[in-house]
């Protein structure tokens, strides 16, 4: 592991402990005061923090193993840890999501069964509300810096957690000015959002479990990068895919028909090495094709076939 890598991780790891601390005070904070308070709304906010938990040593467990190096297994080693992390915690939130939901809508049924809740839950509502916030504003930046979708997605995670106690802020203030029924709609609301999140982490970490390609700015960015490299005459058949939040590029390079093999493997190798020092990229497998001067000085954007023709 190079030592930017290193120190990635150790960030990684340091935000995800935080997260932790955070959310083992707000989960155990909303359920006692949620409970005591009657409060459905404020009781489904800690259950959230709850799963939050269960998602941090998820991302605690991937980050330790995806920074493992290739094995006979696993020849491209393990960053795709990552990739199933996030789906993971795609499906833990859809699943806690679908139960807000469910516990929500019984409670619709009998409205006059709801109870009025005791104003000490807005309290821990705002201040579950601010903690969140700030968590989230933490761990995202900590999570763009290592460039981590991982991280990303839990920041994300974070910040659902805000949105939610600002609705169950908003469902008890109604519930206390005498619309109960506001409470058990605020816990509606919240399942409703952790659900739709979790269905995008999910969708988004399938995609890149199937190999989905890189993004087109990160494309251009390898291509240019092959390009500019000495000896490189033309760039075709560039193909990515991402590995945990790295890449893996396939290309067919073309170098002057003149140079020997050695010189094509250099210029090759040099054209690997300054992708991979440039850019997010684990893996670079090219392919020399060798054209004659007129091609590589005059045709530049032909199609192959014609060249070859």
């Amino acid at each position: 592991m190079r030592d930017d890598q290193f120190t990635d991780h150790k960030a990684g790891r340091r935000s995800t402990v935080v997260s932790v601390c955070f959310n083992v005070l707000l989960a155990t904070l909303q359920i006692v005061i949620g409970l005591l308070a009657t409060s459905q709304a404020l009781l489904s906010d800690g259950i959230h923090s709850l799963s939050d938990l269960v998602s941090d040593f998820v991302v605690l467990f991937a980050g330790q193993h995806s920074t493992k190096g290739p094995d006979d297994n696993h020849p491209y080693g393990h960053q795709r840890f990552e990739n199933a992390a996030a789906l993971v915690l795609g499906v833990l939130l859809l699943g806690v999501g679908v139960g807000m939901l469910w516990t929500a809508a019984a409670k619709l049924k009998n409205p006059s069964a709801i109870p009025l809740v005791h104003v000490a839950a807005l309290w821990v509502a705002l201040v579950a509300l601010a903690c969140k916030e700030l968590l989230f504003r933490y761990m995202l930046a900590v999570a763009k810096r290592v460039r981590s979708s991982m991280l990303i997605a839990n920041a994300w995670h974070a910040r659902s957690d805000a949105a939610s106690s600002l609705v169950v802020a908003v469902g008890i203030i109604g519930n206390l000015m005498g619309y109960p029924l506001l409470d058990p709609i605020a816990a509606l609301i919240v399942g409703f959002m952790v659900s739709r999140m979790g269905w995008g982490f999910a969708w988004s970490a399938m995609n890149d479990l199937m190999d989905r390609a890189a993004d087109e700015k990160d494309v251009a960015a390898i291509r240019q990068t092959l390009q500019e490299t000495e000896g490189v005459h033309g760039v075709h058949d560039l193909r990515t895919r991402k590995m945990g939040d790295l890449i893996v590029v396939d290309v067919h390079l073309e170098v002057l028909d003149q140079l020997s093999v050695v010189e094509g493997h250099e210029i090759a190798a040099a054209a690997r090495r300054n992708v991979i020092d440039k850019h997010p990229v684990l893996d670079v497998m090219t392919h020399i094709d060798p054209v004659g001067p007129i091609v590589s000085g005059y045709m530049q954007g032909v199609p192959r076939a014609y060249k070859q023709a």
